[in-house]
């Protein structure tokens, strides 16, 4: 039996609700605004927590047939970064960061940020099914 408050006792997204909530400000709020959009864009998207050790918290993960993102919170920026993202079609160029890599992609999203979220859907979608097409 697990002992009540242990973190193996929280679920994943109880995890990120509790990070969304001790940033407390501006990165809280969105983080959690692009969190209910990747839901809304995918509702079989499945919450993790990866990488926590002593030294670090973890990080919030969202996952469908692989890993879609990981979204970090910095000083200045809210990063969501996307595993697959060097394959994932961005039309809206929405990805501004880490963009050299052959890989990743990332969106850095600062303070008062406006967010397409229409484009921020469509991305979530094509991130899903590059994680599904088969090599």
């Amino acid at each position: 039996m697990k002992k009540p408050g242990a973190s193996e006792a929280q679920s994943a997204s109880e995890l990120i609700s509790k990070r969304i909530a001790e940033l407390g400000d501006w990165r809280g709020e969105t983080l959690s605004r692009m969190r209910a959009l990747i839901r809304d864009a995918d509702p079989d998207v499945v919450e993790e927590w990866k990488w926590a050790k002593a030294t670090t918290p973890g990080t919030p993960v969202w996952s469908h047939d692989g890993i879609i993102c990981t979204g970090e919170s910095y000083k200045s920026a809210v990063k969501l970064t996307f595993a697959k993202g060097a394959s994932v079609k961005d039309p809206a160029k929405l990805f501004n960061s880490s963009l050299e890599g052959n890989t990743r992609r990332a969106i850095d999203f600062r303070e008062g940020a406006d967010i397409d979220e229409k484009a921020f859907k469509a991305l979530i979608r094509a991130a899903v099914a590059v994680n599904q097409a088969k090599d």
